[in-house]
């Protein structure tokens, strides 16, 4: 594209839609798109390249981790440039401010934004920048840039048209990857060049005719074909001249040190090529992947750690001691105090345990080091943050780095720390050659940082006409939220302070309360935690959708009913819930039915979720059905929707039923798949899903089927038993 609109970022001045009347205008202004252009391919900004072959290259700043996103944003930008979607294609967008996703950065820290002056967000959110694929913000964030993308690049085609047929070039319009004017076509592919040097009008309407034919279309997904048939590559497949293959093992407790290790037995490896020794983990380093995880074995390297042994019972007693302490106050409406003087409450302690990602795909990273520059192949979530932690790595300025972010085997939050590529980048800096650093599952759930546990103290009072006068909800946590703004933002003010909004997330009841506190106490538990699909969500609904629950029997209420009656004006959570008590045939949970309900809102959308389960034989509950409800607003592509939510529910199931660890002297139990309990295709229950038609903003979907099926299963479960389980993953006796 020509030097002025290249750059440019193009801002549409209010929401997207048919018929918006875009106004350009340069923002940010200092930061020119930087797409790497092969031959024969034009830049249209920072979106999107049309080739003189046919293709429309569609540049994506999020990570592709199963979600869909690299199908959903390129067919928002096809959708108003009026492209054949056969000609579409798809590729990761460099690092750039343009980029920074502030909705996923607010999401993603619960608030901890709220903090910071408004004056000096922008330069945490932008200038840093903050390009992050997290809070379930793909669409939401980068919708409007995407679709304006594509509208200033219909016009500039349009006016490249329009002038070598001497028309006026709102008289054209386009049709599947053609400008079309009385009769007359011109494909995409030979107006590229010509239309790259054009310049966009003031003003002009997203919507055009022959444009927005592709919004709400099932199209099929771009990653699928590549996946389909093996030849997608993910970081582990990186192959270069010259590369030789590492495994490493670091300390099981974070702060251990490596002691001793056994070199004259590594040596004796076939396809040995050297080992790498650091304070806190060791690399065997070979010709072969199989070779190098030999050579780690041979090793045998051993740890010691200063610090006492972090086990389940002092994890159990840190939560306790912090809800016998001080607590911050998060949320809080009306005044409790005299609500709950002298009142009778209902109370309950919930816990849960330890969410694990369990993604299929380990952490994995290449790295080449040459003459001083530095590049990465990595599954990552946040690529600034990745660059980060190479430069530290290898010891050299973040410019001198160059991320290339591959597609993630199910990221599940997992990937947005980046602990390998920082050992990758330090192998490739030591060895002067390209190295490919796979972890092994033990060593991914040994060092992944989990989603914490939390122990939650439930109380609340019932009102004498029904409904609920008072609640109080004080959270046991680590301070995650926390943790995770200082490595992705390190000296930032906001991660101080008491408190951690992170860590309630999910725990303000959607219903009408006339008083409500919840309150956050901060626990040092001894392990580093992270974030998992759903985050802090995932306990917090738990809490509060199952003692809710609680609260509905108490007071002989109908468990639907009685969450509709206290829904404050929410009219899309309360059709979610009518529609899945009559999808899903809904008895009433009464006694013997087996049946439980939780609804859920966040990231812009609303869900329930009705479970159907019993206790089997050995006490493990069997789930043999889930209907949900979905309202995210409008659709993009159905079948993404459906399958981000069906894939949420089976992943809420893990959780629910198992995906967690315990400790035992300072390392995770968990070793393995066998070591977990994750669905399996004869666990599955059956699933039905209904999307229910709206016209609001598009909301997010990958996370928001995760939070209610723990305790829809909960629910069911004491509807089948009569035994309340107040503990996560459930168990009977839990």
């Amino acid at each position: 594209m020509a030097e002025g609109i290249s750059r440019r970022g193009l801002l549409v001045s209010g929401g997207a839609g048919v018929g918006l009347l875009v106004a350009w205008a340069l923002w940010p202004r200092d930061y020119p798109a930087n797409l790497a252009l092969g031959p024969g391919e034009h830049g249209f900004g920072a979106w999107l390249k049309v080739g003189e072959d046919g293709r429309v290259i569609v540049a994506v700043p999020q990570a592709e981790g199963g979600q869909g996103v690299y199908t959903a944003l390129p067919q928002i930008v096809a959708d108003e440039l009026g492209a054949d979607w056969r000609t579409v294609g798809v590729e990761a967008a460099p690092v750039n401010p343009l980029y920074a996703n502030a909705i996923g950065a607010q999401e993603l820290f619960a608030g901890l934004f709220g903090r910071v002056p408004a004056g000096m967000r922008a330069r945490y959110l932008t200038a840093l920048p903050l390009m992050l694929t997290a809070g379930s913000s793909s669409v939401r964030r980068f919708e409007e840039p995407a679709r304006t993308a594509g509208a200033a690049a219909r016009m500039l085609l349009c006016r490249a048209a329009a002038r070598r047929w001497g028309v006026a070039w709102e008289a054209c319009t386009v049709d599947r990857g053609f400008v079309v004017h009385e009769g007359r076509r011109a494909r995409f592919a030979e107006l590229a060049a010509e239309a790259a040097g054009e310049s966009l009008p003031d003003a002009a309407p997203i919507g055009q005719a022959g444009a927005g034919k592709l919004t709400g279309e099932s199209l099929p997904r771009l990653d699928a074909p590549s996946k389909a048939d093996g030849s997608a590559n993910f970081a582990g497949d990186i192959r270069l001249a010259d590369m030789v293959h590492a495994a490493v093992r670091a300390a099981p407790a974070r702060g251990g040190r490596l002691v001793r290790v056994d070199r004259a037995a590594a040596d004796r490896v076939r396809g040995m090529v050297q080992v790498v020794e650091t304070p806190d983990w060791v690399a065997a380093v070979a010709t072969t992947g199989w070779a190098a995880r030999q050579g780690l074995d041979a090793l045998a390297p051993r740890f010691e750690s200063r610090a006492p042994g972090v086990d389940d019972a002092s994890i159990e007693a840190a939560l306790t001691a912090a809800l016998d302490g001080p607590g911050t106050r998060i949320a809080a409406g009306g005044d409790l105090a005299p609500v709950f003087r002298g009142a009778t409450l209902v109370t309950a302690t919930y816990r849960t345990g330890f969410g694990v990602a369990a993604a299929i795909e380990t952490a994995s990273a290449v790295a080449a080091y040459r003459d001083g520059r530095l590049e990465i192949w990595c599954q990552t979530e946040a690529p600034v943050h990745a660059r980060a932690m190479a430069a530290r790595g290898a010891g050299v300025g973040e410019d001198a780095v160059v991320i290339h972010p591959m597609l993630i085997g199910g990221g599940f939050g997992a990937r947005i720390d980046a602990d390998v590529v920082e050992q990758a980048a330090r192998l490739a800096v030591v060895l002067r050659r390209p190295v490919n650093l796979v972890w092994s599952r033990g060593e991914e759930l040994a060092r992944a940082r989990h989603r914490p546990p939390a122990m939650a103290r439930m109380a609340a009072r019932l009102a004498p006409g029904g409904g609920i006068s008072g609640w109080s909800a004080k959270i046991a946590a680590p301070s995650t939220g926390r943790a995770l703004a200082e490595r992705l933002l390190p000296g930032t003010a906001f991660a101080a302070g008491p408190g951690d909004p992170y860590a309630t997330a999910g725990a303000v009841p959607p219903y009408r309360l006339p008083a409500y506190a919840i309150d956050h106490h901060p626990a040092e538990i001894g392990v580093a935690t992270g974030h998992v699909r759903g985050g802090a969500h995932g306990h917090g609904c738990f809490f509060t959708e199952c003692f809710l629950d609680e609260l509905a029997h108490a007071g002989a209420s109908e468990p639907v009913s009685f969450r509709i009656g206290m829904l404050a004006g929410d009219v899309r959570l309360a059709r979610c819930l009518s529609t899945v008590a009559s999808l899903g045939g809904w008895e009433g949970g009464v006694a013997g039915s087996g049946q439980g309900i939780a609804c859920h809102g966040f990231r812009g959308s609303r869900i329930a979720v009705l479970a159907e389960a019993l206790l089997g034989a050995d006490g493990r509950p069997e789930v043999r059905r889930l209907v949900a409800a979905v309202d995210c607003g409008t659709v993009i592509n159905p079948d993404l929707v459906r399958q981000q939510i069906e894939g949420g529910l089976i992943f809420g199931l893990g959780q629910a039923l198992g995906a967690t660890t315990g400790y035992a002297g300072g390392r995770a139990t968990a070793r393995g798949f066998d070591t977990l309990w994750l669905p399996r295709l004869a666990d599955t229950p059956d699933i039905t899903v209904e999307l229910i038609a709206s016209a609001e903003q598009p909301g997010g979907v990958s996370e928001l089927a995760v939070p209610p099926v723990a305790p829809a299963i909960a629910n069911a479960l004491q509807a089948a038993t009569g035994y309340r389980i107040r503990s996560m993953p459930l168990r009977s006796g839990g």
